[in-house]
């Protein structure tokens, strides 16, 4: 039996990059024969930023009714909360002393922010938070972590913490692998296809999982593309190859299939089409979407189930670990 482990931070709108990034695969895998897939809000990550307190636990609870939506079966998958899980954040401290300030130092995401604002001025979280994510999937001996291309380097990281810790303390925790999507792991801006997509940047640049169906067909139209009006997909068409893979994504035909269907035309029909597609399939998971999250009662029992599987697993790893440090 394999493990799949991934979380999905509740730091904003969801968007069409979360969903096929992420949520889609997580769906999809759980119809894999011997496997088994633990999926969590990763609530504490996502106070690395400033947060409205009510937004954050709406946006918590949101997510996990979003799951349940585009597939995630709390039967077949466990949904749990990080912050609910305190070995998260007990095995974060003991990781910390496995992994160097120079290997944190290297990390993307702080290496970007602090080349813009100096690294003094930023906090221990944003520059720690690496070592969080690497136990969050550690707790539960992870096979496979699947996650977008950007993330792929805090894998390698947790790898390196595992194999670290294993070989000072004996065997404890499972060495995971990242497994990325075919085509989908990384979606990009619809302004810019060379930056992913992201809440974060202007409104007009992502997709969010509840627009309006007229603001997606809008926000399509709009979206930027490149030179030769033809639809076929190759590296020097960063903007036209984004949108192929969101067309992919949510239409389940291969790139080929679609380069094909619209040989001889241009843009403007691929782009209004795509909007159509996309449109169509947010507004009717929205109705859906409702129904779940207006039922309090069924989404507090999905994550106190899923707590309390998760929990049983988590606390016995640390459990080891302790012992292992002799920390009992």
């Amino acid at each position: 039996m394999k493990r799949v482990v991934s979380g999905i931070k509740p730091s904003g709108e969801l968007t069409i990059g979360n969903y096929l990034g992420a949520m889609k695969g997580w769906a999809e895998n759980q119809h894999k024969e011997g496997y088994e897939n633990f999926f969590f809000i990763a609530n504490l990550h996502a106070i690395t930023v400033r947060q409205d307190p009510e937004q954050l636990h709406k946006r918590t609870v949101d997510i996990v009714a979003w799951l349940i939506t585009s597939g995630v079966d709390p039967n077949r998958s466990v949904i749990f909360v990080q912050s609910m899980i305190p070995a998260h954040s007990e095995i974060c401290w003991i990781l910390n002393n496995y992994v160097t300030m120079g290997e944190l130092g290297k990390m993307t995401q702080y290496k970007d922010k602090s080349s813009k604002g100096g690294k003094d001025g930023q906090i221990v979280g944003l520059f720690d938070y690496p070592v969080l994510m690497a136990g969050d999937v550690l707790l539960y001996d992870a096979d496979e972590i699947p996650v977008g291309v950007d993330q792929v380097q805090h894998v390698e990281l947790a790898r390196t913490i595992a194999q670290r810790f294993n070989n000072l303390h004996g065997e404890t925790f499972k060495v995971p692998k990242a497994t990325l999507s075919a085509n989908t792991s990384k979606i990009m801006s619809l302004n810019d296809p060379l930056k992913k997509m992201s809440k974060s940047e202007s409104v007009e640049s992502y997709v969010a999982m509840d627009d309006d169906y007229d603001v997606i067909i809008r926000k399509f139209k709009r979206a930027v593309t490149d030179s030769e009006n033809l639809i076929k997909r190759s590296d020097d068409k960063p903007a036209l190859s984004n949108l192929l893979s969101i067309y992919s994504g949510f239409s389940g035909k291969s790139i080929e299939e679609i380069e094909n269907d619209y040989s001889g035309q241009g843009y403007g029909k691929f782009k209004s089409d795509l909007g159509e597609l996309v449109a169509g399939a947010l507004r009717d998971w929205q109705t859906r979407f409702s129904e779940i999250r207006n039922n309090d009662e069924r989404l507090d029992n999905v994550i106190r189930e899923g707590n309390a599987k998760a929990e049983t697993l988590a606390n016995e790893k640390l459990r080891i670990v302790k012992d292992k440090l002799g920390l009992h």
